[in-house]
């Protein structure tokens, strides 16, 4: 049988192939007698073999069982006996016969696997020659002047074969003198100011890449200081080359700028220009100067509109770094272009020079920016599917009223109504209804495309780096998520860019307030205590008032057999481990129900190398400092309001967080070619409570698994610690987690990836004195747990549509010697559905 199917797969591969062809197994570069597997001589191959999955060209597989003219095939059957078109014509009629024939059955399966496969890869002797072209090419740009390439089709098997590349490269070349030939003594000047960081340097290796990076390196430098002309075409290089010695001798050639005068071309002078003017049109874009009808002038800028002018000039001039007197400026240029895009309220800018020839200077420039408003009102409608970890299914609608330039200084106003329902089977649900979730809220956001603040903040933050500072407010109401809540926020931030890749965010004040509305809800929504507070009244209860006609705790009753036992009032004694039980699922009941006010400020520092949506070798850092609690303690001592039942200080009655968090996150991509990508993920987080806090609340607290996260879980089913996640909702102050993810292509846009994940989360130095949930040091790292699995990806371009099948490797919450691979079977499989990749 083995052979059988060998037999068949050897031939089934090379079914297309014709009889004078050899379908390409592989290519073989040898450079010098050595192997080179580098992805970058490797793209430059005019043919590659066939792709493969597990070994198998699976595509060409699907390709092969595709009939070439399945059309032709059909009619040929149906003329075949003459009586077939009459039959089938009678049920049927003689149009829908001739239909058939580009059916799904007939043509379109056919069609489907071609265009789903992959045709094979025939030998072609001129795309030999071509791929020797790029290499020798690709050589020789790397200083090896004498490369000698030669291509040898070696057959192995029937109607296949290899090509094997084999490249004498020789001894590579090194830069012996560097000189200059420069016309313009302006740009002669300019060039002696940065000739000691240039990328040729004598002595080094001649690397071609390094004199377009020098030429790059040139022109920037050289139109950012008034070289209005210069373009990157106008850097030369004489190349001398020594090939007994091997050295080359490298003359910078610029030569003045090459203008048309009729039919013939002049050589002038590069000329370095200053701005002259600069004239901003505020709403005409088709550039009619005659329908200007207001204009004004303002530190050195001329402001026209047609119509009414609609702005303060300061808002738009402060988002301009063009500026009179100073030297054109291709980085001025692309800093107003975004600032001014920074501003919300303009469509892209078009910034336009032209030589000034009425000033009397033949050296200056006219800068004109034309800009385009964007509709002062806007109204925008969305609605979406969603999955979360607490919704197995989402709907989500959304409608924002946006105005723009509201106080005539560029200020935007965002109003958003949001409305969700939505279905969890982990949620009670006593009606048995499909969406048992509901949640609406309102907010409003109001921008500033500057620092708003009453000190003058311009020396830290300069408005090269975009400021802007927003003022939020919101108001959700939820239905059947957890205790129902009413949740409301405000906040004050800033946000500025000090580097490209760089984000900084202040969060002056960041206020919110739930108020759970459902409290009578409790053991409904964390079943899981109340089982465990079950099970144990059934030992130690002696108040009959407590229990149904069943004999199991009324939720009433199971709040007052805990008043019991922490009073002393049952059998049970401090000193008992059933004890410390029930008291702590008492603490954790009054933790989560009381209603939570948090006046924090934060600061998070964020940066990511990624230069585009290809990049798939970068990292991104990101870190968060917050702390809650400290102004508003400075207010409760003022108003020396009593104490709460808890003994802590209040606020309008309400009891206050105080603590101090810190986090951060690392995220870091190595690119291996053929879409082949290592991705790895740490984050480390602690929260501390102190003051009038010995918790955390739940909003600020870390949970683990779920598919973002660790997928040998689900959401909040894992730790704290050796605990075993006995809670619906188990959550804590400290976490741990690291992951990594080797992600491959399997074939077109289906992409597969094996993963692990590690990490738990702990309690640590709040009220939570259980060793098997909190971080006791070194040895606790031990309950760290560790989930594999496997998954697979389909890429819509817009987004990735991602399932990943996780396994519980190393589970803390057992025994020491059953902690190892206990869990792995398909029957434990844990799934996780996910949009997009989880880092």
């Amino acid at each position: 049988m083995f052979l059988t199917g060998t037999i068949f797969y050897s031939c089934s591969i090379v079914k297309k192939v014709p009889e004078d062809g050899q379908l390409l197994t592989k290519n073989i570069i040898l450079a010098n007698d050595t192997i080179v597997k580098n992805e970058r001589i490797e793209n430059l191959l005019s043919q590659k073999p066939n792709g493969k999955l597990l070994g198998f060209p699976l595509r060409l597989g699907l390709y092969n069982l595709a009939k070439d003219n399945p059309d032709s095939l059909y009619y040929d059957w149906l003329n075949r006996k003459p009586n077939r078109r009459e039959n089938l014509a009678k049920l049927i009629s003689n149009k829908q016969v001739d239909r058939l024939s580009q059916s799904f059955l007939v043509s379109g399966l056919s069609r489907f696997l071609k265009k789903t496969g992959e045709a094979p890869v025939i030998i072609n002797k001129i795309k030999i020659n071509s791929t020797k072209n790029k290499l020798k090419g690709y050589y020789e740009n790397q200083g090896f002047f004498n490369t000698e390439i030669s291509a040898k089709i070696d057959s192995v098997g029937v109607k296949k074969a290899k090509v094997t590349y084999n490249i004498i490269t020789g001894e590579p070349s090194y830069i012996d003198s560097i000189s200059r030939r420069i016309e313009t003594p302006e740009i002669d000047s300019l060039f002696t100011n940065i000739q000691s960081s240039s990328f040729l340097k004598s002595g080094d290796k001649f690397n071609g890449n390094n004199f377009d990076l020098e030429r790059a390196r040139l022109t920037n430098y050289f139109r950012n200081n008034g070289v209005y002309h210069f373009q990157i075409n106008h850097v030369r290089y004489d190349i001398i080359t020594n090939e007994r010695d091997k050295k080359v001798d490298v003359v910078y050639d610029i030569e003045d700028r090459k203008i048309k005068r009729e039919d013939t071309l002049a050589k002038t002078p590069f000329k370095i220009y200053k701005i002259n003017q600069v004239n901003i049109y505020t709403n005409n874009n088709s550039r009619e100067t005659n329908k200007i009808t207001d204009s004004v002038s303002y530190n050195n800028y001329n402001i026209y509109s047609n119509g009414k002018l609609n702005y303060k000039p300061k808002a738009i001039t402060d988002a301009i770094f063009i500026e009179k007197g100073k030297l054109f400026s291709d980085l001025d240029r692309s800093l107003t272009s975004r600032s001014l895009s920074n501003l919300k309220v303009f469509n892209f800018p078009n910034i336009e020079y032209i030589e000034d020839t009425l000033s009397g200077g033949s050296n200056n420039l006219i800068a004109n920016i034309y800009l385009s408003p964007l509709k002062k009102k806007n109204l925008n409608a969305s609605i979406d599917f969603t999955h979360s970890n607490i919704q197995d299914f989402g709907i989500t609608g959304n409608l924002s009223l946006t105005f723009r330039n509201l106080f005539r200084r560029a200020e935007t106003l965002e109003i958003t109504t949001r409305g969700n329902i939505g279905s969890s089977k982990d949620l009670a649900n006593p009606n048995d209804t499909f969406f048992n979730i509901s949640e609406y809220g309102v907010d409003a956001k109001l921008t500033f495309p500057r620092i708003f603040f009453p000190i003058n903040t311009t020396r830290l933050i300069k408005k090269e780096m975009l400021p802007t500072t927003q003022m939020s407010f919101g108001l959700t109401n939820q239905k059947n998520i957890g205790l129902d809540k009413e949740n409301f926020t405000g906040i004050i931030n800033y946000n500025w860019l000090p580097k490209d890749n760089t984000t900084i965010r202040f969060d002056l004040i960041n206020i919110q307030f739930v108020r759970n509305l459902n409290i009578d809800n409790y053991f409904n929504v964390y079943n899981s205590s109340y089982n465990r507070l079950n099970n144990l009244a059934q030992i130690y209860n002696t108040n009959p008032n407590n229990l149904d006609e069943y004999g199991d705790l009324t939720f009433p009753g199971a709040i007052t057999f805990i008043d019991e036992v922490v009073n002393n009032q049952t059998a049970l004694t401090s000193d008992q481990q059933d004890y410390q039980s029930i008291r702590s699922i008492g603490e954790r009941r009054k933790r989560l129900i009381e209603n939570n006010l948090i006046v924090s400020s934060a600061f998070t520092f964020s940066k990511n190398t990624r230069k585009g949506f290809l990049d798939n070798t970068f990292y991104a850092f990101k870190a968060k400092l917050e702390t809650a609690g400290n102004a508003i303690s400075l207010l409760a001592k003022r108003k020396n309001e009593p104490l709460n039942d808890n003994g802590n200080n209040t606020v309008f009655g309400i009891e206050y967080a105080q603590y101090v968090k810190g986090e951060f996150d690392l995220i870091k991509h190595w690119s291996l070619g053929k879409k082949n990508i290592i991705a790895f993920r740490t984050f480390g987080g602690l929260a501390v409570p102190y003051g009038n806090a010995n918790s955390i609340p739940f909003s600020r607290s870390y949970f683990a698994g779920g598919s973002n996260d660790n997928r040998g879980w689900q959401a909040y089913s894992l730790g704290p610690g050796s605990s075993g996640g006995i809670n619906d909702f188990n959550e804590a102050n400290l976490k741990i987690a690291a992951s990594v993810e080797y992600r491959f292509n399997i074939f077109g846009k289906v992409n597969g990836a094996l993963f692990a994940d590690a990490g738990n989360i702990w309690n640590i130095f709040d009220n939570v004195e259980d060793k098997s949930y909190t971080f006791n040091g070194i040895k606790s790292l031990q309950d760290i747990a560790l989930g594999t699995g496997i998954g697979f990806r389909y890429d819509f371009d817009f987004f990735v549509f991602r399932i990943d099948l996780g396994y519980k490797t190393y589970n803390p919450a057992k025994e020491m010697s059953q902690r190892w691979f206990r869990d792995i079977n398909f029957s434990r499989t844990v799934l996780n559905f996910g949009i997009n990749y989880p880092f």
